[in-house]
This record gives structure tokens, sequence and C-alpha cells, in this order.
């Protein structure tokens, strides 16, 4: 099946109120447990702010990317579903989760790397 990674960027829930942390994180949990139950579910996390690195293919490690970039990935989840349907009525559930609007993309598909999964038992 195709894979989607579903994300929001970094800041889109800068509107919550402190307080409502722990609601957020309830509801947020509470979709990706609908989803690992539903046998869709492949990994989701959330990214530190601005705690990446650029590594060249010549080996050189450089900061970045930095705080003028308007767009950076502050949360993702990747689930496996038949459809991009599927995958955008998931993200709307997400969405209402986590209180910000969510980008669906699916991901390239490569034989290589679903065998090496399967392999893995993943």
């Amino acid at each position: 099946m195709p894979r989607y990674l579903i994300s929001f960027n970094e800041g889109a829930m800068d509107h919550i109120p402190d307080g409502d942390w722990g609601d957020v994180g309830e509801a947020s949990h509470a979709v990706i447990q609908e989803a690992a139950d539903a046998g869709v579910w492949v990994f989701a996390a959330g990214l530190e702010r601005q705690r990446a690195s650029i590594v060249g293919t010549d080996g050189l490690v450089t900061d970045g990317p930095f705080p003028e970039t308007k767009e950076v990935i502050g949360g993702f989840t990747v689930l496996d579903v038949a459809t991009r349907e599927e995958a955008l009525a998931w993200a709307a559930k997400i969405a209402v989760g986590c209180r910000c609007a969510q980008e669906v993309r699916e991901l390239m598909a490569d034989a290589d790397t679903d065998e090496l999964l399967r392999r893995a038992g993943r």
C-alpha cells in the first residue's frame, strides 16, 4: 500500500494556550492509537525546534535550517493506507487532535525498501 507523510509546520501549534496542552496531547495520542489499532500507523514524532544539521555529500556538517526559513516541519506521521482519500481522512482526524492544519504527501514507492521493512518485521 502507499505510504503518506502527514505533517505540520513548526509554529502551527503556537496558538494553543499553555493550559490546553494536556488535552491536545491526549487527543493527538488517541488518533495515533486509532491508526495503530487500524493497522495503518507506521511512525509519528514531533521535531525539536531548529535543531537540525546539514550533512553535505563531502561529509561537511553545517547548522541549519536557519530561523529565517519559513517552513520547517514541526511534526509528522507516516501512515500506510490504500488511497489518498484515506490519508486525507486520517489527516483530518490528526488536524482535530493537534488543533492545526496538516499537509499530506504520498511517499515514493520503493520495492527494495519495502523488502527491507518486511524482513525486519515491519
